[in-house]
């Protein structure tokens, strides 16, 4: 979307939700676990993983095991304001890391178990956490407000993300607001 030629690279690491954390310290501690496994193996110019939880009332609501899961985390979120907490790690060729967060908050409204379920069956809640993705049509429905940045929800603050790269690699950030083709890779 802002032009910054990417290559995507699936970390391979351990999401086990860790109880009695701090919801956003637990999502920089995924983020940075996920770049340093792909930097591990991997060349780059600059590596950008990222890690999105979702928070309701202190809880950290993971990816769903199974459709009853994804329903009873859909449940929890209707009609209820929930967090919404993106981190992202970025690592330059020399090896330097920065670690941000975000945090958005987001409202649903009330669901039906029908809702629920039509929106399950489409498959996409399983891969997300929280069940529900802003930006698919069905989970798009759901939101009754946003506070914050819904990029963030989708799983990259696109501003934040550009604010820490003019200072973390400001010759990358000038690529991007310049519009020049670079020949940086980003892996996420």
């Amino acid at each position: 979307m802002i032009g910054l030629p990417h290559q995507v690279v699936s970390a391979d690491v351990d999401e086990d939700i860790v109880m009695d954390v701090v919801p956003a310290d637990f999502a920089m501690h995924l983020s940075s676990i996920k770049a340093h496994e792909v930097a591990s193996r991997t060349h780059f110019d600059l590596l950008i993983a990222a890690d999105t939880i979702v928070v309701l009332n202190d809880e950290i609501l993971g990816k769903p095991r199974d459709p009853f899961d994804a329903h009873q985390i859909l449940r929890k979120l209707s009609g209820n304001m929930h967090e919404v907490i993106t981190a992202v790690t970025l690592i330059n060729a020399s090896g330097d890391q920065l670690t941000f967060h975000e945090s958005t908050h987001v409202t649903f409204e009330d669901l039906s178990d029908q809702e629920i379920e039509f929106y399950i069956q489409t498959g996409s809640p399983m891969d997300k956490a929280g069940a529900y993705g802003i930006q698919d049509d069905l989970g798009s429905l759901f939101v009754k407000r946003i506070d914050g940045d819904y990029y963030n929800v989708v799983g990259l603050p696109i501003q934040s993300f550009y604010r820490h790269l003019k200072t973390f690699s400001p010759d990358i950030a000038v690529t991007i607001i310049s519009g020049t083709s670079a020949s940086y890779t980003s892996k996420h």
